[in-house]
């Protein structure tokens, strides 16, 4: 029998979708109640959204963060649509997950600035399941809540 992981799952807390029509997506969502939490769109390609308790980031494909990565294509029988889908854990310590990971052969990236999900920004590790969906580990927030320096993801 495989060791517990050191976190427990409480909910998930944010998705992203790819899209190469954003406004088409931020009506329908504004439609069903969703709030524009960040707007991004100039600067990275991202929106984020209020759905619910959790969030939905929208990442245009043509933008700098649609460009980065592995997603591949743009939404379509052969492109995925869905970059990733976030659970917030606790407790959340980047070592014990990335030691977990490690010990089950689990492929591992911890970020290295905080992201804003539902409850605010906060850390965050992703992995990836046996057929290659990227999923986020997403702690807690942090105590400081001032917004990261984004780096200049267009070079």
């Amino acid at each position: 029998m495989s060791p517990s992981p050191p976190f427990e799952i409480q909910r998930l807390d944010h998705l992203v979708l790819r899209s190469s029509n954003v406004e088409s997506l931020l009506s329908f969502y504004q439609l069903l109640g969703c709030q524009v939490v960040r707007d991004g769109r100039e600067k990275i390609g991202l929106l984020q959204l209020r759905l619910g308790h959790s969030m939905l980031d929208i990442v245009d494909i043509n933008g700098p963060i649609g460009k980065l990565g592995d997603s591949g294509a743009a939404p379509s029988v052969d492109g995925r649509n869905l970059d990733h889908f976030a659970v917030r854990v606790e407790p959340f310590s980047e070592k014990d997950i990335l030691d977990f990971c490690a010990a089950h052969k689990i492929e591992a990236q911890s970020l290295p600035i905080p992201l804003l999900g539902a409850d605010g920004f906060g850390p965050a590790i992703y992995v990836k399941d046996p057929d290659g969906n990227r999923l986020e580990l997403k702690g807690p927030p942090n105590e400081d809540q001032t917004p990261p320096v984004v780096p200049d993801l267009s070079t």
